[in-house]
């Protein structure tokens, strides 16, 4: 299995680029949102307590969102060619916890896709999406919150995973096509 984390700041293009990553490569996609949203909706019981530490308005800790990608892992079967990992891990204690879960399975991450792209280039994206997607939280007051969230807690990540040898820095500018062929040889040179 290839297994891909897509790493950089909001408004870097992960999602876009995701998706072209997904078609290439025919990897599964695991969001911890997407996972997070269908296990309280289905109500097991990973989701219900989940859904207590957000009803308490507290952060669902990094073991509770392990053991949910483990079993959405677990649940895509032996025969898929990876997965790409979108979202997580966002600190260097659940990129360690991500390391374990995929070791006890005989897997690891192959490489990290770092989408790098300057702050004022970023807040110019987030405010574009959020006048065409509409969504709340995409304004330059909120934009520069979630940037400074990403550089005190995330940002550490990039070391981490460069020490592994993992890390392949990608220049987030330009033109999709252009920035999505430098991440597909990054994978398959992983």
């Amino acid at each position: 299995m290839k297994n891909i984390v897509i790493f950089g700041a909001p408004g870097s293009g992960k999602g876009t680029q995701s998706d072209k990553i997904i078609e290439e490569f025919g990897v599964a996609h695991i969001s911890t949102g997407d996972v997070l949203r269908a296990e309280i909706k289905a109500g097991t019981e990973l989701g219900k307590t989940a859904s207590g530490y957000i009803n308490e308005g507290k952060l669902v800790p990094d073991s509770l969102i392990i053991d949910m990608l483990a079993a959405t892992l677990d649940s895509k079967g032996k025969d898929i060619p990876g997965v790409i990992f979108d979202g997580f891990p966002r600190t260097i204690a659940q990129a360690e916890a991500l390391d374990k879960m995929l070791e006890e399975r005989g897997e690891k991450v192959n490489v990290v896709i770092g989408l790098e792209v300057d702050d004022a280039e970023l807040i110019k994206r987030i405010i574009a999406r959020g006048q065409t997607s509409g969504r709340a939280d995409d304004n330059e007051e909120t934009a520069k919150k979630r940037l400074a969230t990403y550089y005190s807690q995330t940002l550490p990540l990039k070391d981490f995973y460069i020490k592994q040898n993992k890390y392949a820095r990608i220049d987030g500018v330009g033109s999709i096509d252009v920035i999505y062929g430098e991440i597909s040889k990054a994978i398959k040179e992983a």
